[in-house]
């Protein structure tokens, strides 16, 4: 499915703010401390990233997951005109106030969006483009009327009809899926589960065995696939399913993926065995093989 250009990150058009805005706490996805406003040090002046292409293997995990859903660029040449904070550094602070606001907001319109290219059906039908119009209004307001505004009340607004919409296109494989909408499935053994049509919204995969699963037309949204084992899997009508949840995923040649999201490069056919460490449920990864020489 097509989603528009303007949700899709867009770097060319965006200076870095996603290296600048958000605060990060040294952890498993992230090497070193980060100040919200901050540039991140590994940022050059023109906006590029030194280690972009080994993010991962630098301990930036979370850096190479991360999806703006466009809002660099709408905050970048819309928000703040195409003015550089570099060039002015008087933007830094509203940028940095502003951008997770916006970013909010993008995710809210990709998924509404997203549901709409569905088609669920009278009414939801209506009540979506009247929530993408809402939606992509607020996207572009003055800089103080952004951070003004109440982002979980319009996901409280907007979740419902989201969810009626899942429930809509879930039912059309005649029947209901498991429910396990917000579940804790942290390292759960879910091999070749038939989890076709289930609800999965916000639950927690980190880590899971899904091998061989049936996630065909189950609900995503939300969910945290962090390290989830996803060989063999198929996820191909997977509601929801952004691009970050399969990079932060673990998978092969043999999962099946969206067309439209393609799959992640990091990924092999090797094995992969999860190493768990004291005090950190998240897994890292070992791979099962011999060393390359050289």
């Amino acid at each position: 499915m097509s989603v528009p250009a303007d949700l899709r990150a867009d770097c060319g058009r965006c200076f870095a703010i996603c290296c600048l805005a958000p605060a990060f706490a040294a952890s498993a996805d992230f090497a070193l401390d980060k100040p919200a406003g901050t540039p991140c040090p590994h940022l050059g002046v023109d906006h590029r990233c030194g280690i972009h292409d080994r993010l991962r293997g630098s301990g930036f995990a979370g850096c190479a997951v991360f999806d703006c859903f466009g809002a660099g660029q709408q905050v970048a040449q819309v928000t703040f005109g195409g003015r550089d904070w570099r060039v002015h550094p008087e933007l830094v602070e509203p940028m940095t106030a502003v951008f997770p606001v916006v970013r909010s907001l993008c995710e809210l319109l990709w998924h509404v969006t997203v549901a709409r290219a569905l088609r669920p059906g009278a009414p939801l039908d209506d009540e979506l483009d009247a929530a993408r119009d809402t939606l992509a209004a607020l996207t572009g307001q003055e800089p103080d009327a952004l951070r003004a505004l109440d982002v979980d009340a319009l996901r409280r607004q907007v979740n419902p009809v989201l969810s009626a919409a899942s429930e809509r296109l879930r039912s059309r494989t005649g029947r209901p899926g498991p429910d396990r909408r917000g579940a804790g499935l942290i390292g759960a053994d879910l091999r070749r589960d038939d989890l076709r049509a289930a609800n999965l919204r916000g639950a927690y995969l980190i880590g899971a065995d899904l091998r061989g699963a049936d996630l065909r037309l189950a609900d995503v949204t939300g969910a945290d696939l962090r390290g989830a084992d996803l060989r063999g899997a198929d996820l191909t009508g997977c509601l929801f399913l952004t691009r970050a949840q399969l990079d932060a995923a673990r998978g092969d040649r043999s999962t099946r993926v969206p067309a439209e999201l393609g799959r992640p490069t990091h990924w092999t056919s090797l094995p992969l065995t999860p190493v768990r460490t004291g005090g950190d449920s998240r897994p890292r990864v070992r791979r099962n093989s011999r060393r390359r020489s050289g």
